[in-house]
């Protein structure tokens, strides 16, 4: 007796699964490659023959004890004349930077009271810290 098969057996692979598989390592690479370089915009620049050095590019050094006593660059200074002094420094530089090296104990305030005056004279502020 010879008995026939109801149906063929065809061979298929099943590929609904393959788009999601897909999308989500489309989504890893794209995430990963702007995590390697995110701000960085990569420009052909101009060349030149001479050296513009000129500009100074050492930064103030602003101090502030537990006292509230101002030194610039080892110069005490009041804080009326504060504003005066940094202005004064950083005149003639193109890029001003102060570093503000503060004591521990001085308030938030008190910080952004000095923060306040870099931030009228367009002058960089940087913070200095200790490592623990």
């Amino acid at each position: 007796m010879k008995l026939k098969r109801q149906r063929r057996f065809h061979a298929e692979v099943q590929t609904a699964s393959l788009n999601d598989i897909m999308f989500f390592l489309l989504l890893f690479f794209l995430i990963v490659s702007t995590l390697g370089s995110p701000n960085v915009i990569r420009l052909m620049l101009p060349k030149t023959s001479e050296s513009t050095n000129e500009v100074s590019k050492q930064p103030i050094t602003l101090s502030i004890t537990e006292d509230k006593r101002f030194f610039i660059d080892r110069k005490q200074i009041n804080f009326p004349d504060l504003e005066n002094a940094v202005l004064e420094a950083t005149s003639g530089m193109e890029e001003p930077t102060v570093v503000l090296r503060a004591a521990e104990s001085l308030t938030i305030q008190d910080l952004v009271d000095v923060m306040a005056i870099g931030a009228r004279l367009k002058v960089r502020m940087v913070l200095a810290t200790d490592v623990k």
